[in-house]
């Protein structure tokens, strides 16, 4: 189902041939860079044609106003995000859970940072305008990937899957922005990005049931052993 743009974000119209998509390419990448440069509240739709090289009639031809612009842009680009977490759901579809784990947070991690500066633009952006609509669509794409893939494990099963698959995705998303909003040097985003794929793990072992390999009619154990758990915490459990 897509999502319910409002109004006013319409676009006037969409570029149906190549020569009218290569405008609207450079009108996006042009965007951008007017972001990164004076930010959301000095960028005007005459700045950016100027960038991009395209009058400004030309640009009012697909966007009445910046924040149509904006709107687009960040459809696009959640369009692409979502696009490669759902390959790289179907390509680890059956395979291990420390798989799908590492495929799915290395994915989004790459997706955001291929093009860092797009991706702080973009956060820049969303001060103009509703993108709630966007979000929802965005994330039952992601949720309805993720989940189908999880379901095929061959090694874990989950008592409430939805849930599970909802707390993991948003330790991810969130651990995604804050290593962008506070601006992190590489070295120490790599040390999270690596970080972030151990707590997720950790957190599904925490959570998973017995695995299918325990055979029909075995009851289920879910959750993690408190007698390991017990083992790992002792040492600093106060006297």
């Amino acid at each position: 189902m897509a999502p319910v743009r409002p109004i006013l974000l319409e676009p006037r119209k969409r570029p149906r041939q190549a020569r009218a998509a290569a405008t609207v390419d450079a009108i996006f990448e042009a965007t951008i860079q007017v972001l990164l440069a004076v930010g959301p509240n000095r960028l005007t739709t005459t700045r950016v044609a100027e960038r991009a090289g395209v009058s400004v009639g030309s640009l009012y031809q697909y966007f009445p106003h910046k924040q149509a612009l904006f709107y687009a842009l960040n459809e696009r680009y959640l369009d692409i995000v979502a696009g490669k977490i759902e390959a790289a759901c179907r390509a680890a579809h059956a395979a291990s859970i420390e798989r799908m784990v590492e495929d799915l947070v290395t994915t989004y991690w790459e997706a955001k940072t291929e093009r860092a500066d797009v991706t702080r633009a973009l956060y820049r952006s969303v001060v103009e305008i509703d993108n709630a609509p966007l979000i929802e669509a965005f994330s039952r794409r992601v949720d309805a990937a993720t989940t189908v893939m999880f379901a095929s494990s061959p090694d874990a099963v989950f008592d409430d899957l939805e849930t599970v698959n909802l707390t993991l995705l948003t330790a991810i998303f969130g651990t995604v922005r804050s290593v962008f909003e506070r601006d992190l040097p590489v070295g120490e985003a790599a040390a999270v990005h690596r970080q972030l794929v151990l707590m997720c793990r950790a957190y599904l072992n925490a959570v998973r049931c017995d695995d299918r390999s325990a055979g029909e009619g075995a009851v289920p154990r879910c959750g993690a052993d408190p007698s390991t758990l017990g083992a790992h915490t002792a040492p600093w459990m106060p006297t």
